[in-house]
């Protein structure tokens, strides 16, 4: 049920994106299209964003946010509800705000409810939810008849950029370049540089504050046997996220290799399928995965992605998790039902008339090198992991939809280093509350979204998770509870309770035989 800063989507075949869609229909491609105070949390169609109180520039912030993707952009709208106000600054290189612009595939959808917005789970009256979007664009009906659980990925992010360009204290065009404890004015230092609109450095700043959100996100993966290619100029090698950016390139090559086994990969796959003339598809699927496996979508799996499972996982021993997240890839990397129900649909629409697709889904399989031949063609080196066999593909043009990765933290965090504590893997700890652990002497806090999935779960990058997570950091910012937590989110019990169970009284502790003695 992930929704994260990569594409997992599921796909229908009837009629026409996370950190997860679905797609219907057709699959012609769309490409998806700063004030500085907070202010009152006002109940209007659109939020409007009076300012606070003029501050000094050298007044320092209650939160400073690094990053406005999905995560730090829930927890910029509920601090802006906050009582108070907080004083806050979120701060992005980017121009605007975009999700994922590459894999916005028409008919994709959200695989999380569209309650899983930015504000919904923590705050339903704020003026942030989705709900309030569509009244504000005069859509609120329309939706209501559409009775769509699950919006498509391009209208979640027109809702994200909506909220982006209303919410005050949001600076895009600002990278971030370092982030420094002052021990004498007990207040972390941030400095940033703005950009122009070219993207070249213009003007350098600081700002200072008592607390710091890292939301940077994740990158797009790339295989290292592949990282030449993908790297080379004008070479056919691309990630999927760029995949609507080069679709016409790829319709247009003669014989196309999707590469991944996550719903990213399968609706690409199948997306580039339904383009193609039946017959001269030339296209092969391959993935490291024993099968093209489904996703756990159960309503008992999906508790995984609760905050009571959350608390369990990050109560486990270091091991324990490490060895437990390996296993729970179908929680989060296998693909929508719906969407290997359209992939075997449309395969099997076009033998209809006889003869088979030029289709080839390989699963099972790794690169093992890869390079180019007679001149723009490519040769992928191939091993099959279980027969142990090789092989060669000769390719025109290949799709990396092999994942993200959380981007490290190492750069930003430099100036920290000497006060961060990490576990036996060297990565930073990261308590319940989702602070890092510093030493002592720094008095502030540094808290992290979508980094912690070592020491959180699976759930880290699930939009599903998001308000509350930036419930819970603007509870522990604020010392109060501005947003009343949930006691309990799930009917499985994830763990034994170590309490000493009530006694029972002798009678009722005597054992019964099963069978009967003659």
């Amino acid at each position: 049920m992930t929704g994260t800063t990569g594409s997992t989507t599921r796909t229908t075949s009837t009629t026409s994106n996370a950190g997860t869609t679905r797609t219907t229909g057709s699959t012609n491609s769309t490409n998806s299209t700063n004030s500085t105070s907070n202010a009152s949390n006002t109940r209007t169609t659109t939020p409007t964003s009076p300012a606070a109180p003029a501050t000094a520039p050298d007044r320092p912030h209650d939160l400073v946010g690094i990053g406005i993707g999905p995560f730090n952009l829930s927890l910029a709208a509920l601090a802006h509800g906050t009582p108070g106000p907080l004083a806050t600054a979120f701060y992005d290189q980017r121009p605007a705000f975009h999700w994922h612009p590459g894999q916005l595939i028409d008919g994709a959808t959200l695989q999380v409810p569209f309650l899983a917005d930015l504000v919904t789970l923590a705050d339903p009256a704020s003026p942030w939810t989705f709900l309030n979007y569509l009244r504000a664009k005069d859509r609120l009906f329309p939706f209501y008849f559409a009775e769509k659980f699950h919006i498509h990925r391009a209208e979640y992010d027109a809702y994200c950029r909506w909220v982006s360009e209303h919410l005050p204290g949001l600076h895009f065009g600002h990278h971030v370049d370092a982030i420094r404890w002052n021990p004498q004015r007990r207040l972390f230092d941030v400095d940033f540089t703005q950009l122009d609109t070219d993207g070249e450095a213009a003007a350098l700043g600081r700002a200072h504050t008592r607390n710091v959100v890292l939301g940077v996100g994740t990158a797009p993966h790339v295989p290292e046997p592949l990282r030449p290619l993908a790297d080379a100029p004008d070479v056919p090698v691309l990630h999927s996220a760029d995949y609507l950016a080069h679709r016409d390139t790829l319709l247009a090559a003669g014989h196309v290799t999707v590469i991944g086994s996550g719903q990213s990969g399968a609706e690409i796959f199948l997306d580039l399928l339904r383009a193609r003339p039946a017959g001269a598809e030339r296209l092969h699927w391959l993935a490291r995965t024993e099968a093209f496996a489904p996703m756990e979508y159960s309503k008992l799996g999906l508790e995984h992605f609760t905050p009571d499972y959350t608390q369990y996982f990050h109560a486990l021993p270091e091991p324990a998790r490490d060895t437990l997240l390996p296993h729970q890839w179908q929680l989060h990397k296998g693909i929508d039902t719906d969407t290997l129900a359209a992939i075997h649909d449309e395969l099997y629409r076009r033998t209809l008339h006889g003869g088979w697709p030029d289709a080839v889904l390989t699963p099972g399989v790794q690169v093992r090198t890869a390079g180019r031949v007679a001149g723009s063609h490519l040769e992928l080196h191939l091993e099959h992991l279980r027969q142990g066999t090789r092989s060669r593909l000769a390719t025109d043009a290949v799709v990396l939809a092999t994942g993200y990765r959380e981007r490290p933290l190492d750069g930003l965090l430099a100036g920290l280093d000497p006060h961060l504590r990490r576990d036996t893997a060297g990565r930073p700890r990261v308590g319940a509350d989702y602070r890092l652990v510093l030493d002592d002497t720094v008095t502030g806090s540094v808290y992290v979204q979508n980094a912690e999935r070592h020491t959180h779960g699976v759930g880290t990058p699930d939009l599903g998770l998001a308000a509350w997570r930036s419930a819970v950091i603007l509870n522990t910012v604020t010392g109060k509870e501005p947003y009343p937590l949930p006691r309990r989110t799930a009917f499985t019990t994830f763990g034994l309770d170590a309490r000493e169970a009530p006694s029972l009284p002798a009678q009722s502790r005597k054992l019964t035989p099963l069978t009967e003695t003659v």
